[in-house]
């Protein structure tokens, strides 16, 4: 009897896994949320609330500014698309806003090699309120995705028990396998349950989730981005053991391109974003961007940081009675990105260290690329003193790769 019961579990942890093969780097695009959040508001404001348009126009933007070609590809709706259950329960678009239905977007999204993301809440409501996903219409939902054929789903938790959500997520990863479509799998789960163990079993999150939040929503603001690096950093040796190919940590959205970050406060987020191996989703307009924050954000060597193979999450190894720390994110063919962080508000800090002291051993030497310059410093070794000179609130990247490679290796 005993050896029954085990194998009835296994068989059912093997049904429950998310077997999809996706995002084995951190998945990169356009999230809808921070910038437009649930602005319904047509009449008043066609160029700018949740609809058709809105996302015709970012599908554009994406495959026209070369974002596509960079790794951008997800075009991902949030809250407040939804119109509500047909006769057979089946959800459906807001008629007003969504004229032509999510399939519709799903086949434009395509046809311009882009990816399309839904949202739905394994709740009764969505957290603005519209109709949510109950346990009885997991599979329903799932199907219906599919039939659209979305890419994406990500799931929030709002007016949902813990009991609901320890249910209703693992039925969502089966449901998605179930339809036989490669649909990438976001969870909010273990943010609605504090983001830490016991609660949060971490383990299970990377069989049947290939992204989650851990924390709470960003707001446009640099105190919104240092109290999800703080959080990420107070539980880093919890979290980073969990990250990896095909399951991913997710801070939230890049704020870059907004309205509450200084051009340095962008470049940091960027930098730190990318050391932890979070997901890139934009969440800006990009009909309006500056040149400045498409440069940061179409940076190509730190792109190619974040989507090194090894898919290992950075972590923070210093912390300086200066405010200055530092952040190392090791990657493939023995190279590393080093972030230096500045918490100073005063003015540009001189921080002299050497790679021995951010417990670099190995006896080689190396060149080190200035992720945002492009300037290279060769002729490093472990004991070799230098200094870098970093802005208030600003960051120095480094992309540091052994000079035995001659070139720079591709991450």
């Amino acid at each position: 009897m005993l050896l029954k019961t085990v194998l009835l579990l296994v068989l059912v942890a093997q049904v429950l896994m998310l077997d999809n093969g996706l995002l084995r780097t951190p998945p990169m695009g356009w999230l809808a949320w921070e910038r437009f959040r649930c602005n319904t508001n047509c009449k008043e404001d066609p160029k700018n609330c949740i609809s058709e348009r809105l996302f015709l126009e970012m599908a554009d933007r994406l495959a026209q500014d070369g974002w596509r070609d960079l790794g951008y590809i997800y075009l991902n709706m949030d809250d407040c698309w939804i119109g509500g259950r047909d006769a057979s329960g089946r959800l459906v678009p807001d008629p007003k806003r969504f004229p032509h239905g999510i399939a519709f977007l799903a086949d434009y999204a395509h046809s311009l090699g882009l990816k399309l993301g839904i949202y739905g809440d394994m709740g009764n409501l969505t957290c603005m309120g519209y109709p949510g996903t109950t346990l009885d219409k997991v599979v329903l939902d799932a199907q219906t995705f599919a039939d659209w054929k979305v890419d994406m789903l990500k799931l929030d938790g709002c007016f949902s028990t813990p009991e609901e959500r320890a249910e209703g997520y693992p039925k969502m990863a089966a449901a998605l396998n179930a339809t036989g479509r490669p649909i990438a799998y976001s969870c909010s789960w273990p943010a609605y349950e504090g983001g830490l163990p016991p609660r949060v079993n971490y383990s299970l999150l990377a069989e049947i989730c290939n992204l989650w939040r851990n924390y709470d929503d960003i707001q446009d603001s640099w105190g919104s981005v240092l109290s999800i690096l703080d959080w990420f950093v107070e539980h880093q040796n919890i979290l980073q053991p969990v990250a990896g190919p095909g399951h991913w940590n997710d801070p939230d959205m890049l704020l870059i391109g907004n309205f509450g970050l200084s051009l340095d406060q962008a470049q940091a987020q960027m930098a730190l974003w990318t050391v932890l191996a979070a997901p890139l989703f934009m969440s800006t307009d990009l009909r309006t961007i500056t040149p400045q924050n498409m440069d940061i954000l179409q940076n190509p060597l730190i792109i190619r940081i974040n989507q090194d193979r090894l898919g290992i999450q950075g972590r923070r190894i210093r912390k300086e009675k200066s405010h200055i720390e530092v952040f190392v994110k090791p990657l493939s063919n023995e190279a590393s990105a080093i972030v230096f962080f500045s918490r100073r508000t005063d003015m540009p800090y001189r921080y002299h260290t050497s790679l021995a002291r951010l417990n670099f051993s190995k006896s080689l030497t190396y060149e080190a690329q200035d992720v945002y310059t492009g300037d290279v410093i060769s002729g490093l070794r472990v004991d070799t003193f230098f200094t870098v000179v970093i802005n208030p609130s600003g960051v120095v990247m480094w992309y540091l790769y052994p000079i035995k490679n001659l070139e720079i290796s591709q991450p």
